[in-house]
């Protein structure tokens, strides 16, 4: 294990703490026991998440790291970062969306609470969907139950109206496998849906990344696996399960509300937050981007949006506007077709 890794294990607090051993982060080592994950734009070194260290050292490896980025040539930002941090520092904190998380043992009681969500439970079993957890050892290329897993995953990404994007939201379903957990959804034997679970090592928690699902799988199957993984996290005796950020969901700025509404288009961020509310969770942790002194805003937002670009801001609009071209003109001819029809 290397020692971003040991670190990482040792203190990783946010959810995003293990995707930081993804593809595309760079690590810095603080000289006690931190690390962060960050990546590196050009202009700046963006932080996923908080530096994971103990909580004492918070803030002092948080300078550091911005210490070290300047003598790099670099300007420094941590995006998702949870509330500790800009206690921590007293830096500025921009709410960027909120986390639900829920504590296993109290699940039966929200199934109790909402008689809609036994419902589509309900639903997606009476059509047949049932899931199975798999051991990380079957997820081997080729196997059967990569084969499955794969098949969702590709039908999810052609599905999808955003380009690929990279940082915390980039898609390594395989690497770290043993580390993970992994839920199949099928029906009639047919993949109809995936989740992929990241530990978070010091709440002793799971962090559902990705819950995906088959366009032709039946409604509840979302809901069907996310019970599936509550129910098993309960009997590990876990104590804590999150579904990841919410972004731009909670009380936001005038500016997180218009960009909102501009992605709309490409992301259905209040959809996403519905979705979560939906499940009834415990609590709801604010997410922020935190700002160190000296650096705009609206800078550091831009630096944020190159890290998941992966290059230019400019070029990845672009293609994410291109992407939404075929689904305009489908829609286009199908309001034709109705229009034309005869009456």
């Amino acid at each position: 294990m290397s020692d971003a890794a040991a670190r990482i294990f040792r203190h990783g607090w946010e959810a995003t703490a293990f995707q930081l051993l993804g593809p595309g982060f760079a690590h810095w080592l603080d000289g006690g026991d931190g690390v962060v994950g960050y990546a590196d734009t050009g202009g700046a070194w963006v932080a996923g998440g908080s530096p994971v260290a103990p909580a004492a050292r918070l803030a002092e490896s948080a300078r550091a790291f911005v210490d070290a980025a300047r003598e790099a040539g670099r300007r420094a930002c941590f995006f998702a970062a949870d509330a500790r941090l800009a206690a921590a520092t007293g830096w500025r904190a921009v709410r960027i969306g909120v986390e639900p998380s829920w504590d296993p043992r109290g699940w039966a009681s929200v199934l109790a609470r909402h008689a809609s969500l036994r419902y589509q439970l309900r639903r997606a079993a009476h059509k047949g969907v049932t899931i199975r957890r798999l051991d990380p050892s079957s997820l081997a290329d080729p196997s059967p139950a990569r084969t499955a897993a794969q098949h969702v995953i590709d039908r999810w990404r052609r599905a999808r109206r955003m380009p690929p994007m990279r940082f915390l939201v980039e898609m390594s379903p395989f690497e770290r496998a043993p580390d993970r957990g992994y839920w199949l959804a099928e029906q009639g034997g047919a993949p109809v849906g995936f989740a992929i679970v990241s530990p978070v090592p010091a709440r002793d928690g799971w962090f559902v990344e990705h819950v995906l699902r088959d366009g032709a799988a039946p409604n509840g199957t979302v809901e069907l696996l996310v019970d599936a993984i509550l129910r098993d996290a309960l009997a590990e005796d876990r104590a804590r399960v999150t579904l990841g950020l919410a972004p731009l969901a909670g009380p936001l700025g005038p500016v997180l509300r218009a960009a909102r509404f501009l992605g709309s288009p490409f992301y259905d961020f209040r959809g996403l937050a519905a979705f979560k509310n939906k499940l009834d969770p415990d609590t709801w942790d604010p997410i922020d981007l935190v700002i160190p002194p000296g650096i705009p805003r609206w800078l550091a937002f831009w630096d944020t949006l190159r890290a998941f670009a992966g290059g230019p801001v400019v070029g990845f609009g672009a293609r994410a506007v291109w992407r939404l071209v075929p689904r305009g003109v489908a829609k286009a001819g199908r309001w034709y077709a109705r229009a034309s029809a005869p009456r």
